[in-house]
């Protein structure tokens, strides 16, 4: 999952602690944090910023990995940084610099 989007990647078993991954690496083999907890608990998806740990303050998302059963087995987590981005300025840019190519073509 890491080597396909790129992002700050955390996985824990529902027995064992699990894996920090961060730029290609393995930064823990011993991992866990707050929501991924929270996540085997609920067994549900989780958007949240935590407020202790390596990610405090960050805005992450946190998803069960199931069983065929529906059981949870699994919390498989990821930085969500497009939290962090200003999506109407960003839109609101494009739009300008498409504004001057059209005008450009003129």
């Amino acid at each position: 999952m890491h080597s396909l989007i790129g992002l700050p990647t955390t996985i824990r078993s529902l027995k064992r602690k699990g894996l920090r991954i961060e730029k290609g690496e393995v930064l823990d083999r011993d991992y866990t944090g707050p929501v991924l907890e929270e996540v085997l608990k609920t067994n549900k998806v989780a958007h949240e910023v935590p407020t202790e740990g390596v990610y405090r303050g960050k805005h992450v998302v946190v998803a069960p990995i199931c069983s065929k059963s529906g059981k949870v087995i699994a919390a498989l987590g990821i930085v969500d940084l497009l939290t962090t981005i200003d999506i109407p300025s960003v839109f609101k840019e494009y739009t300008s610099v498409l504004e001057e190519v059209e005008d450009a073509k003129k």
